[in-house]
């Protein structure tokens, strides 16, 4: 798994120069500016949410480490039945080479609930920025370790400009520096290593840390059940990214409820 980063990078930049082709930036970025008003993605979390935490519940169907998680997945099905769970806000992957996702994923799941939506990908050219807002994303993810710190800057202006929030990854203390230096306001602080796959849910903890106060966090990967978030929670930590469990869940609602500390699932 040591070089999986390396290859979606390597077949991103080519799904990138072939949607270019077909449509120019131009008249991309005129579609991303005149679209309508975005959810507040980056307010929803910046408080503990009613049940003191806040779930960013996520959409996909596969991934490269897992495999196929749930081919039959309906986006807006999902999207409806995290809102009754109590999620805060939705991620949805729209790769489409290693998990099996699409843009029209989202639009389907932004357009069955009022939730802000985050356009979960790996980007690497403002183009994509472009696509995220065009397709109706509220956020994009940006994550460190894929980008020169050039690149996370400009592209977090960038945001700005096109109304975009940003979540920003880092796995280590380092990449949270970068992501700092850059201006990040919202950093998803991920579990997982993604060189070699390996989960440490406690590891958003001991990164954390080092937020400053105008930082909000998101811990991201292996959370599971109740006693992952709980444990999260003593840390100072109240947003958590959820995928994998909630989308193998046959009661995604119930499950989502639970982890919340309700009495679902």
């Amino acid at each position: 798994m040591s070089d999986l980063l390396t290859r979606i990078l390597e077949k991103k930049r080519q799904e990138v120069e072939e949607a270019k082709k077909r449509i120019p930036e131009t008249a991309l970025r005129r579609e991303a500016e005149s679209r309508s008003e975005p959810r507040p993605f980056l307010k929803r979390l910046e408080a503990p949410g009613p049940e003191g935490a806040n779930i960013i519940a996520e959409i996909k169907r596969a991934s490269p480490s897992k495999g196929l998680i749930r081919g039959d997945l309906d986006p807006s099905a999902q999207a409806q039945a995290y809102e009754k769970g109590g999620a805060a806000a939705l991620s949805v992957l729209t790769d489409e080479s290693f998990f099996r996702g699409s843009a029209e994923d989202l639009r389907q799941a932004r357009s069955a609930v009022p939730l802000p939506v985050l356009r979960k990908d790996f980007i690497l050219d403002f183009y994509q920025l472009y696509q995220a807002a065009a397709m109706g994303a509220d956020a994009a993810l940006l994550v460190v370790r894929a980008v020169s710190p050039e690149f996370l800057r400009d592209a977090l202006d960038l945001c700005r400009e096109i109304r975009l929030d940003a979540l920003v990854e880092v796995h280590s203390e380092k990449e949270l520096e970068t992501a700092s230096e850059a201006g990040a306001r919202l950093v998803g602080i991920n579990n997982r290593d993604l060189t070699t796959f390996r989960t440490d849910v406690r590891h958003s903890l001991r990164i954390s840390r080092y937020l400053d106060s105008a930082q909000t966090a998101v811990a991201e990967s292996g959370i599971n059940d109740r006693r992952d978030v709980e444990a999260l929670l003593e840390g100072g930590l109240w947003n958590f990214l959820v995928g994998e469990s909630l989308v193998r869940a046959d009661d995604p609602a119930g499950h989502l409820a639970a982890l919340l500390g309700g009495d679902g699932g």
